[in-house]
């Protein structure tokens, strides 16, 4: 699944290329795509129809496109927002319209500058397209509902590492879990996850409980850091799924250290990578770096 500089890669992308314009007509061709769209395709095409998309936003691994009737429009609550969720496979690609559809093309939108069109494609269809009014959030800004609960991420300008670390060392869990939890903060996922914990030399059954402040500091950095060079190289692209408006792929999967190393030298110290099961998914980290802890959570 797209973790948040893939993410936020797309959400740059559609801000230069769909914000400003406004829309024409759109099309759903498979209904899953709005699943999440409870009122049908008939109410989701209509609110969007004749709109102006205002800002691109991101929280954690969601974007959203705010709406409005003019360019003057400042987003105020209760204004539509087209909220996406790539999931695992979803693609928003800019294409001009005499591009051939592509075989796993969900939802069409047009503008009325008759310039290149957005296309949500999605082969899985775990992704999807819903539209929502937008809502005060606790800490402050406007988000669209099913957003509300998702924690701020260690790129946001707004996010406070020392209450992340706080909410990380309340929970009674493994630091990996913790870390995946969108609720203490967002953004991060298995791939990230693991690179972190190797640049700060933690192992991912850590107890949150048994964590100092320092380490939490520790990790929360590692992570920023680590995706913040991911996006600098376009993301982590393992296959073609993984593309920006364009189609293009990212390729920061060349500077993994850990993540799909499995048996491969540790950059660090030579020791060879190991893979171990994790919540139906695989776990990497260093033997010699990351000791299991004694007490590690299962």
């Amino acid at each position: 699944m797209p973790e948040l500089p893939e993410v936020e890669v797309v959400r740059r992308g559609l801000a230069d290329h769909v914000a400003g314009r406004r829309i024409a007509t759109v099309t759903v061709a498979h209904p899953r795509a709005i699943r999440r769209h409870a009122a049908g395709a008939a109410d989701f095409t209509g609110r969007l129809a004749g709109r102006l998309v205002g800002a691109v936003r991101r929280r954690g691994k969601y974007l959203w496109l705010e709406l409005a009737d003019a360019a003057q429009d400042a987003p105020q609550p209760g204004d539509d927002a087209v909220l996406a969720h790539l999931g695992m496979s979803g693609q928003m690609l800019v294409a001009d319209h005499g591009k051939p559809d592509e075989k796993h093309l969900r939802v069409r939108v047009t503008f009325d500058d008759d310039g290149p069109e957005l296309r949500f494609v999605d082969q899985r269809t775990f992704g999807g397209l819903s539209a929502h009014p937008l809502a005060p959030a606790a800490g402050g800004g406007l988000l669209p509902a099913p957003v509300a609960h998702i924690a701020r991420d260690p790129m946001d300008p707004a996010f406070v590492l020392d209450d992340a670390v706080a909410g990380i060392r309340r929970r009674r869990t493994g630091l990996k879990r913790a870390l995946l939890d969108q609720t203490v903060v967002s953004g991060i996922g298995n791939i990230y996850a693991d690179e972190a914990l190797w640049r700060a030399r933690l192992h991912w059954a850590r107890p949150t409980e048994s964590l100092t402040r320092a380490q939490g500091r520790a990790v929360l950095t590692a992570a920023a850091e680590v995706m913040d060079e991911a996006l600098a190289q376009g993301g982590t692209s393992f296959d073609a799924l993984y593309v920006n408006v364009n189609g293009a792929s990212g390729y920061f999967d060349r500077s993994l250290a850990v993540y799909g190393q499995t048996d491969r030298a540790c950059p660090r110290c030579g020791t060879p990578i190991r893979r171990e099961a994790f919540m139906n998914r695989s776990s990497f980290s260093c033997p010699r770096c990351q000791p299991r802890p004694r007490n590690a959570h299962p």
